[in-house]
C-alpha cells in the first residue's frame, strides 16, 4: 500500500512532543511491513540540513522547495521548503504561538499531493496528524487518496479568527463544517470530511464521545459512528531497552534484572537523595495542570513525611514548577527536581526508580507509562485514556479513578505496600517487563483501518467509497 504520512514535526528532524515521535516510529514500522511510505513535513529554520544530509528535489518551479532525506528504513522523508517556515520555531516562540499559523499549515496542508507527485509518488491512502494538516482532508475529495486522520489530543483544535479561511478556501466561502462557535475550526473541519478518524487508545476515542473530553466535538465524533477508531502508540523496543541502554549505569532484563538495584542506587547518588532504601517514585513530565501536577502538589507533604523519595524530570508552568523548587527546600534527600530537559536523565529514573507516577487529568495515549513498564518501574496511575488501555490495576501497576489527592495517595500507599512484600512486587515487575508495546502491533491495527479504505485487488468492489459521502 503507499502511504504519504503527513505531519507537521517528526524527529529527529523537528520535534516538540509525543507527535514527532509517532511520525518517525510509525510509518518506519509499516515501512517494515511492506508498505511504500513517505513522510512529509515543513522545513523549518530549526531543521539542520547538512547534519541530516537533506538534498534539494528537482521539479517543476512551485511556490516551494522540496528536500529529501537519505532514505532509511525503506523509506521517505520529504521536506517542503517556503518562507512561511523560515523561522527558529515550530509553532511559535518565546512570545507565544505565531500569529499566522493558520496560513502556514493551510499552506503546508494544501501543497501535499503536489509534493508527493514531485516525488513521483501516488499514494493511496493520505494519513494526517491533528489541527495543522487536518485541512489536507479536503484534498481526498472526490478522486484523491482515502483519508485518514490521526488525533492525539483533541484539545488543541486548531481555532482562528475566521477571516484566516482565505488562506484555505480561494472563494471565501468557508463550509459550515469548518467553523465552530464563529471561529475557522481546522480540526473540526477535518473530522468531518475524513474517510476515517483515529485516535491514540481505545479508552480515549470512547471518552473524546461521551465526557466532557470532548472539548465541544462530542457530536461529531459521535456521529462518525465505526469510523471513529482507537489505535495504542508504540514505542521502539530496541531503543528502549534496559538490557544494552547506554544511559543506564548497569544493564538488567525481565530474565535477570540484578542490575536495577545498581540503578537505584546511582540515582540517588546523582540527584542527591538520600542513600537508602526507601521506595523511590520517578516522574518525566510536562509541568502543567494536565499532568496531575497540583494533585502531587496538594499531596506533597503527606507523600514525603513517610519513607518515600520523589524525583522529578520536567519544565512546564512556571508557577508550578516555583512551588516544586520550594518544596525541594523542605524535603532535601528525599525530594529531587531536574528542571528541563534531559534523555539520558529521564532513562536513568526509568532504570532507578520503583515506580513512576502519573496522574493525569487525562491522557490521550501517554508513552512514559510504556517506558516504565520495559525499564520495570511500576505505573501509579490514574485511570484515563491510554492509561486504562496499557497498565492493568494489581497485575502490571496501579490505578486511582477519583481526580482527587486522597485517591492519588491511597494508590501510592497501595503501591509502597506491594514493594515491600518482595516476591508479589518482583511478579508484577516481571509481569510489566514482558508486555509488547511495540510499534509493529500499532502498524498492524493501521493496516486493518487502512484497508477498509482501500479496495482489495482481489475484490475491486469492496470497501468502495460511499458515493453519497
Amino acid at each position: 500500500m503507499k502511504i504519504l504520512f503527513a505531519s507537521s514535526e517528526v524527529s529527529p528532524f523537528s520535534k516538540t512532543g509525543g507527535l514527532g515521535d509517532v511520525a518517525y516510529a510509525l510509518p518506519v514500522a509499516l515501512a517494515k511491513r511492506g508498505h511504500d511510505v513517505v513522510v512529509l513535513s515543513p522545513l523549518y529554520g530549526c531543521v539542520d540540513r547538512r547534519r541530516h544530509g537533506l538534498e534539494p528535489v528537482a521539479h517543476d518551479p512551485m511556490d516551494f522547495r522540496l528536500w529529501l532525506a537519505p532514505e532509511k528504513e525503506n523509506m521517505r522523508f520529504a521536506f517542503v521548503e517556503a518562507q512561511l517556515f523560515d523561522r527558529e520555531g515550530v509553532y511559535g516562540g518565546y512570545e507565544g504561538d505565531y500569529a499566522d499559523n493558520a496560513a502556514r499549515f493551510a499552506f503546508f496542508s494544501r501543497r501535499l499531493l503536489r509534493a508527493a507527485q514531485a516525488l513521483g509518488f501516488s499514494p493511496q491512502i493520505l494519513h494526517l496528524n491533528d489541527w495543522q494538516t487536518a485541512p489536507g482532508t479536503l484534498l481526498g475529495r472526490p478522486e484523491g487518496p482515502r483519508t485518514v486522520l490521526t488525533i492525539h489530543n483533541l484539545g488543541y483544535q486548531g481555532h482562528f479568527p475566521l477571516e484566516e479561511a482565505r488562506h484555505l478556501f480561494d472563494d471565501g466561502l468557508v463550509p459550515a463544517a469548518w467553523t465552530h462557535w464563529g471561529k475557522l475550526a481546522l480540526l473540526r473541519g477535518g473530522i468531518c470530511t475524513a474517510d476515517l478518524v483515529t485516535t491514540v487508545s481505545p479508552t480515549y476515542a470512547r471518552e473524546i464521545r461521551d465526557t466532557e473530553l470532548s472539548f465541544g466535538l462530542g457530536e461529531e465524533l459521535r456521529a462518525l459512528g465505526d469510523r471513529l477508531v482507537g489505535i495504542l502508540n508504540g514505542i521502539d523496543v530496541e531503543a528502549w531497552n534496559p538490557a544494552t541502554d547506554p544511559h543506564l549505569p548497569a544493564h538488567f532484563s525481565a530474565d535477570d534484572r540484578r542490575g536495577k538495584a545498581a540503578c537505584k542506587r546511582a540515582l540517588q547518588e546523582e540527584l542527591g537523595l538520600e542513600p537508602s532504601n526507601a521506595f523511590l517514585v520517578g516522574m518525566v513530565t510536562r509541568i502543567a495542570g494536565q499532568k496531575g501536577l497540583d494533585l502531587l502538589l496538594t499531596a506533597l507533604d503527606t507523600l514525603l513525611a513517610s519513607d518515600l523519595q520523589l524525583a522529578i524530570l520536567g519544565s512546564g508552568d512556571p508557577a508550578l514548577e516555583e512551588e516544586l523548587r520550594r518544596a525541594v527546600g523542605r524535603w532535601p534527600g528525599r525530594f529531587a527536581l531536574r528542571l528541563g530537559f534531559d534523555e539520558s536523565l529521564a532513562r536513568r529514573i526509568y532504570g532507578g526508580s520503583d515506580a513512576f507516577l502519573m496522574p493525569s487529568l487525562y491522557e490521550p495515549c501517554g508513552l512514559s507509562q510504556l517506558h516504565a513498564l520495559r525499564y520495570g518501574s511500576l505505573p501509579i496511575v490514574r485511570a484515563t485514556g491510554g492509561l486504562c488501555d496499557t497498565v492493568q490495576d494489581g497485575r502490571t501497576g496501579f490505578f486511582f479513578e477519583a481526580y482527587r489527592p486522597e485517591a492519588m495517595v491511597e494508590a501510592i500507599r497501595r503501591a509502597e505496600e506491594t514493594w515491600r512484600n518482595r516476591q508479589g512486587w518482583e511478579e508484577m515487575v516481571d509481569r510489566a517487563m514482558r508486555e509488547d508495546f511495540s510499534w509493529d502491533a500499532s502498524a498492524r491495527a493501521y493496516e486493518e483501518a487502512y484497508a477498509r479504505l482501500v479496495p482489495d485487488p482481489a475484490d475491486p468492489g469492496k470497501n468502495r467509497r460511499d458515493a453519497s459521502r
